[in-house]
């Protein structure tokens, strides 16, 4: 459990310069086996790599667990952000955005995806290089921020994208509120961000528009209905996460999709590779939750009330299900149907609290990719 207070805060936020397991959690399976604790930022935390035990938490979500983060991450992503609320609230803020990202408004929004590929792809080319991780982040933040918030990059006073590369550098950073640390400059980040979406939301107030044409507008109109349950400060924090979301995770799969590509020659010809390359990006390495009684599997009792981080990335690299697993291999897919999460594979969480967001990253990566290869080498 490391030191009082502190636990073992310090090396689990040591960077991890690899695809690889991160040393933190790695020495400890070797040492206690696929289920250990340690106490993290002041919280006693069940540690699980067993995809078994990760699959039954899912499975078991509102019964004998939920959703849960710890205080220094609620601070960051809003203390009413969708993954912190349970129950009907969470299922009234899912539908709102699956309104946004379901099957229905994803087709509509293919030819604009592409379109906007395309010029970035066309950009891109005249350049002498192009640091992918930021420019792909960059161009999908473009397309969520028009579709969220009618956020025109080119034309808007203000650089959203900036705040948020300042909040994304200290998100997984030591919890220390001061000037000049990460953490600090992360939370400056956020307070900016939020009020540039408080400005909108009230001018959009002042000028209400006759036709929904963003996601701002559909808050508008459920903040304005006379049976709402949803606040101000939950829809300025759903906003906040989604387009957080946006920015960061999808763009780092895509950099990574094309420096597989580049080093795989031969899957260039397939392209069957997104699954292998969520397995890898393993872009959501740990979710939380906390137990609501106490548990028994597998031999180990956990108490009612800790913490558990459902450690993804050690199932994605399990050796045992995953032959060679830091191999780039997307011909192990063959055969193969995934249309949710497995014991093996859970990219994208599992059970009720499944990504929304999953078919629209893998919308942008397909189109990316499919524009990319056609038409450039």
């Amino acid at each position: 459990m490391g030191w009082p207070l502190l636990g073992e805060t310090i090396p689990f936020f040591a960077p991890n310069t690899s695809l690889d397991i991160s040393p933190f959690v790695k020495e400890r399976m070797q040492r206690y086996g696929p289920i250990f604790r340690t106490s993290l930022v002041g919280h006693p935390i069940i540690v699980s790599t067993d995809p078994d035990f990760n699959y039954f938490i899912f499975q078991q979500e509102g019964k004998l667990f939920q959703s849960w983060y710890p205080h220094t991450f609620a601070e960051i992503m809003g203390r009413q952000n969708v993954g912190s609320l349970h129950g009907f609230m969470y299922k009234y803020l899912k539908n709102m955005v699956l309104n946004l990202f379901g099957p229905e408004s994803l087709r509509k929004m293919l030819p604009e995806v592409e379109k906007t590929t395309n010029n970035n792809l066309k950009r891109w080319s005249k350049e002498k290089s192009v640091e992918m991780k930021e420019a792909t982040a960059k161009m999908i933040f473009d397309i969520t921020g028009k579709k969220l918030i009618s956020y025109d990059s080119e034309n808007s006073t203000e650089n959203m994208c900036e705040n948020f590369v300042a909040f994304i550098k200290g998100l997984v950073s030591f919890p220390i509120y001061f000037p000049g640390t990460a953490y600090y400059k992360c939370l400056q980040g956020r307070k900016k961000i939020l009020k540039m979406l408080k400005r909108m939301l009230e001018e959009r107030k002042s000028q209400p528009r006759k036709e929904q044409s963003d996601f701002f507008d559909y808050v508008l109109e459920e903040l304005q209905s006379k049976d709402t349950i949803l606040t101000e400060g939950i829809a300025l924090d759903l906003m906040f996460v989604l387009l957080f979301v946006s920015f960061e995770t999808t763009s780092w799969a895509i950099t990574l999709a094309i420096k597989f590509l580049h080093e795989h020659p031969l899957a260039l010809k397939e392209l069957k590779f997104i699954n292998e390359t969520v397995r890898l990006a393993n872009i959501a390495p740990a979710l939380f939750r906390k137990t609501l009684k106490e548990i028994n599997f597998k031999g180990y009792t956990i108490p009612a009330g800790w913490a558990i981080m459902v450690y993804s990335q050690a199932v994605h690299l399990n050796p045992a299900k995953y032959e060679d697993p830091l191999q780039f291999n997307p011909w192990r897919w063959e055969g193969i149907e995934l249309n949710g999460a497995t014991r093996n594979f859970m990219a994208f969480g599992g059970g009720i609290r499944y990504c929304i967001g999953a078919d629209f990253a893998k919308v942008q990566m397909a189109v990316f990719l499919h524009c990319f290869v056609t038409k450039y080498k």
